[in-house]
């Protein structure tokens, strides 16, 4: 075939349009007429002599062939956007685009650190962070529109498959409590304690809530005796009702770090208890590594992970795919303070 039956402005059209779900909102989105967006649909369907939508609902619903297009055009444009990154990068880090991927706690705490030390060094490089969920980021990773990212959630069996998947530190979750509640005297708290507490968690469908009542539950905490008073949507909101003195809360210590050092909430250790979970680092070894990306793998990411992390582990790895599959929250009935 000498020439190609679409243009790249009509795979966007395409990709737009199943994200939207809409003609005109995939019009408004790319800042074209809903005219110019249905004429272009007409043409491209036209060239390639197959209906490409089904008309008869009233969300733009793609045929089978849609789905077939839709799945190879993101991917051309996927190479599109890493040729152009590839392009940039022999101006030598004057420029260019470094993408980081994270998951919620990570995304929020950790994350911002490590990009303000870059920023600092590379002044000229744009930096975009998404944080979205761990199988989100994941599949933003697969498929190039991410150089790399650190999460803390479950790897999806099918994508790990086309994943370097490296640990890279540890996350300890801390018994938060209101610095006026009586067991902010004690210097730790025993298990049965926790029956006595009145409990502020996440949503009983997050990732973090589920884990964590699975590790308790093995070794010997019945989560059914706790009290969960309140289930909240987010980190900063649990930390605000636990410093209101609405309740107790396990939140990771990277979010803690502030409110410690000013006071406002008091970090209880259980005897003999350490909750703590594996952070991986994950990039697609099969993409394109700008510039940007390995010098930010260089630079910033061994100033932030566990001791003995090694960048040569990025050229040199074993993939961890096994481990991060299933990756969970450990409770460590060791006296270790290693978060």
């Amino acid at each position: 075939m000498s020439d190609l039956p679409f243009t790249l402005d009509q795979l966007r059209i395409l990709k737009a349009i199943a994200q939207e779900g809409s003609f005109k909102r995939a019009a408004d989105s790319l800042y074209v007429s809903q005219p110019a967006v249905s004429l272009q649909v007409q043409n491209l369907e036209r060239q390639l002599d197959v209906p490409l939508f089904d008309r008869g609902g009233r969300r733009a619903q793609l045929t089978e062939a849609g789905h077939l297009l839709l799945n190879y055009g993101e991917k051309i444009l996927s190479l599109c956007q890493e040729t152009c990154r590839a392009i940039e990068d022999l101006q030598n880090l004057q420029g260019g685009t470094l993408i980081v991927g994270a998951s919620q706690t990570t995304g929020t705490y950790l994350l911002p650190r490590m990009i303000g030390l870059f920023r600092q060094k590379y002044p000229d490089v744009a930096v975009q962070l998404h944080v979205h969920s761990t199988r989100r980021t994941a599949w933003s990773v697969v498929n190039g529109q991410v150089d790399l990212a650190i999460i803390g959630g479950e790897i999806p069996a099918e994508l790990a498959e086309s994943l370097e998947i490296i640990p890279y530190s540890e996350d300890e979750l801390a018994l938060i409590l209101p610095v006026l509640h009586p067991f902010s005297k004690l210097e730790t708290i025993q298990k049965e304690d926790l029956y006595k507490l009145q409990f502020i968690a996440l949503d009983s469908q997050s990732t973090i809530r589920k884990v964590i009542d699975q590790v308790l539950a093995r070794h010997d905490i019945d989560t059914r005796r706790l009290k969960v008073e309140m289930e909240l949507n987010s980190i900063e909101a649990i930390k605000n009702a636990v410093q209101s003195g609405l309740g107790a809360a396990f939140v990771s210590t990277s979010a803690i770090a502030k409110e410690l050092q000013m006071d406002v909430l008091h970090c209880a250790p259980i005897e003999g208890v350490v909750v703590k979970r594996t952070l991986w680092l994950i990039f697609n070894p099969n993409r394109y590594r700008s510039k940007a990306a390995e010098a930010f793998s260089r630079e910033i990411l061994p100033q932030f992970a566990a001791p003995g992390w090694n960048i040569d582990v990025l050229k040199s790895s074993h993939n961890h795919r096994s481990l991060a599959i299933n990756t969970t929250l450990e409770l460590d009935t060791s006296h270790s303070d290693e978060s």
